[in-house]
């Protein structure tokens, strides 16, 4: 999944850039409501981490403008202000999700999961499609019951392709799963991971769809 962090405090920033990319996600950061409203406006975001308190203005109006336009991308809010209060306002001004800071790293990715699975529907923790079973808590895949390594980025593509296996994800789609504002594009990267995992969980188990994109096919 790919993630907007909202963090005015650098230190933090990196930090959470550093350790959700851990986790299997792909992170982009701004400072201000302005730069993540832009942000916004260029990606598809799987959730967004926010902080209320920022440079040019509050978190929750933020939230509010993407709530007004039905902007339903998932918002965590990551924030000082802990009193109950606070966070049944930032709740009932549309977040899906409300952490105190100080947090941990593990508890702010799990949340995130469970904001995103919501979101797209499901409640189990797994993607299931065929044989192949994916976990995005621990980045393991299974095939038949049989463990599959796979790198970060050939997990991401298959995570974005499992989670609606019926959806055809263009190669611009996938593109924006792999890589963050600060990686370069490599011209011919989805074509190569997605034969390397063609090979890893089956041939048939992904579909070319010519001029279109890839959709998950049948698994060995």
């Amino acid at each position: 999944m790919r993630i907007l962090v909202v963090e005015d405090d650098p230190i933090l920033s990196d930090g959470l850039r550093a350790g959700l990319s851990l986790t299997g996600a792909t992170v982009d950061t701004v400072e201000t409501c302005s730069d993540a409203e832009a942000a916004i406006g260029t990606v598809n975001y799987s959730a967004i981490v926010l902080d209320i308190m920022l440079p040019d203005g509050s978190g929750l109006d933020l939230l509010r403008k993407l709530r007004s336009r039905r902007d339903g991308t998932p918002v965590l809010l990551l924030t000082a202000r802990d009193s109950v209060g606070d966070k049944v306002s930032g709740l009932d001004t549309g977040a899906d999700d409300y952490l105190a800071k100080p947090f941990d790293l593990d508890e702010l990715a799990a949340r995130l999961r469970a904001i995103v699975r919501r979101e797209g529907g499901r409640a189990a923790p797994t993607l299931t499609h065929g044989a192949v079973v994916l976990s995005p808590s621990d980045l393991s895949v299974t095939v038949a019951g049989k463990s599959i390594s796979l790198s970060r980025r050939e997990f991401a593509i298959l995570s974005a392709l499992m989670e609606r296996p019926e959806q055809v994800r263009s190669r611009a789609e996938l593109e924006e799963r792999l890589y963050g504002w600060q990686d370069d594009i490599e011209s011919n990267a989805v074509e190569v991971h997605i034969h390397n995992l063609r090979a890893k969980i089956g041939r048939d188990a992904i579909q070319t769809l010519r001029g279109v994109g890839y959709r998950m096919g049948s698994a060995r």
